[in-house]
Parts: C-alpha cells; sequence; structure tokens
C-alpha cells in the first residue's frame, strides 16, 4: 500500500486549478451525518508497471484469444441475478467468447450451470431464457436430462450400446453466488468465489444488493471491444469534456481511487464544483447540475437560503427511501451515501455501485468477436415486502440512442454520451501510431488496476 499524499490532492498542478479542489476525506468531515467507516477505508497502489497499455490489448485477435482462454474461460464472473431464475425449472443462457453456458434451478432449489450442448449431437440445449417444463430436452432429438444434470431419456436407448449411460450426466460448470448475482466459472480448479472476491462482501454490509430487485435492465452491442467500453466508467477524469452538463456539480478530479485484491473502488463527489471550473457556482446551480436540469428550465426544488446542494440532495434522498429501508436506516444515512458516485469494478468486467445508488455494470465480449462487445446496465432498487418481478432485458440496436431507454432516466444521457466515444476510440486505436498508450498516474488508476490483472492472469505480451 502507498502511503505518500495521494497525487489529486497535492498541492502544485500544472492547470493550477485541482489545487483549489477538496480531497474526498475531507469532503466527509463536512457530512451531515456520521459516515459508514468503509468510506473512510483507503488502499491504493499506482501499479507502476501499467504506466502505458499496449494497444494490442484492445485490438489485437492474438490478444483476445489469450484473453478468451486464459480469462474468460477461468474467471469467475457474474451471469445473472438470482431471482431471473426463481422457479424450479427456471433457466437462463449466458454466453461468453465460444461458450454456452445453461444456468439452472432445481427442483431442490439449488442453482446448477452446465455446458449447453447435448451430449449426443452437440446442439444447444436452451436457445432462450424462462421455464423449461419438467426436463431440460434437447430440440434435435429429444435427449432428455433432469435438472440436476442426471440423464433422464435416451431416444432410442438400444440403439446406443456402446454409451454408458452412467457416464452421461451433463457436464457441469462452478456456479456461486454473492449479493443476490450468480457467477459462474469453467475452470474446475479454480479458487472459491468467496476466496476470490475477498472483503468485497464487507464493503457491502451497509448495502446488501440481495435485498434489490432488477428494476430495470438495459443491453446493447457496443462497436468497441469490451475494455473499451468498461474504461469509460472507470474514471471521473472524462467528466469535464464528455459529460460537460455535470461539472458545475461534479467534483471529478477530487475522486478517491482505491483497490483490494480483485477488485478496485472509486468515488466521485456530487454537490460539489468540478475544480477544472474557473467560476464558482452557487449551490442551487450545483444542485441542479447534479439533477440534470436544463438551462433553459425552471429548478427542479428551490434551495433554501443557508442550504447546500449536498444537504437538501441528502435530505430528499433520505425522505425517498424511507418507507422502503425504515425510519432508522434513513435517519442515519449520510450524505455520501445518498448522493456520491460509490463505483466498484470487480475483475474482469462486474460493476456494482454502492450505497443506494441503483446502477450495476457488466461489460463482455460480443461473442467471439474482440471488436464488438455486449453492455449491461442493470438498475437495482430496493423494495419493501414481496419482491417484484424482474424488469425484462430491453436490447437496444447497435445504432439506438441510450435516451430510447427511459427506465434509465436522467442516466440515460451519460449512458449516450459515454456510448458515443467508444467506438470512436476503437476506430483511433486502429490508427494509432505508437504501440502503447500512457496511462494517467492516478485518474485512471482503476484502469491501471484491471490491467495490472489481465497482465497477471494472460502472462506473455502479445507484440502485432
Amino acid at each position: 500500500m502507498t502511503t505518500e499524499a495521494r497525487p489529486n490532492q497535492q498541492a502544485a498542478t500544472d492547470d493550477g486549478f485541482i489545487e483549489n479542489g477538496t480531497g474526498y476525506q475531507r469532503l466527509l468531515d463536512t457530512d451531515t451525518h456520521p459516515v459508514p467507516d468503509i468510506l473512510r477505508e483507503e488502499s491504493y497502489e499506482l501499479y507502476e508497471d501499467q504506466n502505458f497499455v499496449p494497444v494490442s490489448r484492445y485490438i489485437s485477435r492474438k490478444y483476445h484469444e489469450l484473453e478468451r482462454d486464459r480469462v474468460w474461460y477461468k474467471v469467475w464472473q457474474m451471469a445473472c441475478r438470482e431471482e431471473e431464475i426463481p422457479e424450479p425449472g427456471d433457466t437462463l443462457v449466458y454466453e461468453i467468447c465460444e461458450k454456452s453456458i445453461l444456468i439452472v434451478r432445481g427442483k431442490d432449489m439449488s442453482i446448477r450451470a452446465f455446458y449447453n450442448s447435448c451430449l449426443h449431437r452437440g446442439r444447444t440445449l436452451r436457445e432462450e431464457d424462462g421455464p423449461a417444463g419438467n426436463e431440460i430436452r434437447c430440440p434435435f432429438h429429444g435427449f432428455a436430462w433432469n435438472f440436476d444434470g442426471s440423464l433422464k431419456s435416451m431416444t432410442c436407448a438400444w440403439d446406443f450400446p456402446q454409451v454408458d449411460q452412467g457416464k452421461m450426466d451433463l457436464p457441469q460448470v462452478k456456479v456461486g453466488t454473492w449479493g443476490g448475482f450468480v457467477f459462474i466459472n469453467m475452470d474446475p480448479a479454480s479458487e472459491s468465489l468467496d476466496s476470490f472476491l475477498g472483503d468485497l462482501g464487507k464493503h457491502f454490509e451497509a448495502w446488501p444488493l440481495e435485498d434489490r430487485y432488477i428494476q430495470a435492465h438495459v443491453a446493447q452491442v457496443i462497436q468497441a471491444n469490451w475494455k473499451i467500453a468498461q474504461e469509460a466508467f472507470s474514471e471521473a477524469f472524462h467528466v469535464i469534456t464528455t459529460h460537460p452538463q455535470r461539472v458545475v456539480g461534479t467534483g471529478d478530479s477530487n475522486s478517491q481511487y482505491d483497490s483490494w485484491g480483485n477488485f478496485n473502488r472509486g468515488i466521485t463527489a456530487n454537490g460539489v464544483p468540478s475544480p477544472h471550473i474557473k467560476f464558482v457556482p452557487s449551490e442551487q446551480e450545483m444542485f441542479d447540475s447534479m439533477v440534470d436540469a436544463r438551462i433553459d428550465e425552471d429548478p427542479m426544488v428551490t434551495l433554501p437560503e443557508g442550504v447546500t446542494a449536498r444537504e437538501m440532495s441528502g435530505m430528499l434522498a433520505r425522505e425517498g427511501l424511507r418507507d422502503i429501508i425504515g425510519d432508522v436506516k434513513a435517519d442515519n444515512m449520510s450524505d455520501a451515501e445518498s448522493l456520491d458516485s460509490i463505483y466498484y469494478t470487480v475483475f474482469p468486467n462486474f460493476h456494482p455501485w454502492g450505497a443506494y445508488q441503483r446502477i450495476v455494470y457488466r461489460f463482455r465480449p460480443n461473442g467471439d468477436n474482440h471488436e464488438t462487445s455486449i453492455m449491461d446496465v442493470y438498475l437495482l432498487g430496493p423494495f419493501k415486502g414481496e419482491r417484484p418481478k424482474p424488469a425484462k432485458t430491453q436490447w437496444l440496436d447497435p445504432e439506438q440512442s441510450w435516451l430510447e431507454a427511459t427506465v434509465l432516466g436522467s442516466s440515460a444521457r451519460v449512458f449516450d454520451q459515454d456510448a458515443y466515444n467508444m467506438p470512436k476510440v476503437h476506430k483511433g486505436l486502429k490508427s494509432a501510431q505508437s504501440k502503447s498508450l500512457p496511462l494517467a498516474r492516478y485518474q485512471e488508476v482503476k484502469i491501471r488496476h484491471i490491467h495490472h490483472l489481465l497482465a497477471k492472469w494472460i502472462g506473455e505480451e502479445v507484440d502485432d
């Protein structure tokens, strides 16, 4: 762990703006409520081995194949939510690179995962999510399996004298659950999910994700490598240019970044101005920026005199959640929990947000194509009483705007701005004359950390 001052809190800067900002820990000192200990934790390294990232990691087919074989086919990865397969016989198909995995809820309520391939002629057993009826039956010749993977029946079994039916159970994939999510791992020799996640559970003790439901799920094929898409959500460095409507109320360059084992965290304060702007905004202007109010519109809420944007946002959030989470939790929720962006990344591609910010991202290759990827955005809402049914996935066509995903509210505008950059980054990298890209020493440390882990998993570097 590094003990020097975090680079974004150093006084001297080239542009002279960041020196006027407030480090995140100092901002927590001004909170109107006690701040959870987990937000006071600091753990970071600068990963100097990733000062430069090879361009080949994004555009090389050879690198993708190493990544496919040494990462995706061996690492724990989020496949779905438990609530998406709530009843015995419910199934969900998860696909990564060339592999199709069938996730099944058994009659004993256990969750299992199998390679989605018939042991007769190899046809995919299931193509769509949903109830499978009383068995897993191949649509080609009718071979059938029980939900625990054991063979149930073989069509014309008499014609397969060479087959030992006792060895015809579906090959299983390792399964683990955390926070209401289902993870799979195709490597039988892998460490346990608990070991892989390390202390992640401690970070979410106050905000258990298993007590949420899928309020919205929007997905889109992105015309860019999955890492390009993912890295657009791994730092606040881009806010000043990509999301200019947010800079009045977002402390982008004062973000805190930390890492632990296989996961990392970024925290970006809201309700404070960006250190990059050259004027002092009013509290009303900061509040309007946070809710993404348009300049030509009246403010949604007029702040009383003497009330800050952070105080008002915290109060509104507490009141909005009170009926669901109860008076005690609402009364004790800090301003930081109610409005700051607390965004985690679990290697390689899972991004749950902390506190009651409902966002969860997932990024993965689109099939075995290293030049396109799939971006999933979940909104996980808290609930009271019986768990609501999960929202169905809304797929956007590649050319569609994220603004058409109205279920995402004002966040859709942000996703649209980010998605606009992604294919242009991929295209630009194909024209790059340099073989490597420099990463910011501190503000892109979450990206450095993931590349540090990728290098450990993949080993040799690809140069082409």
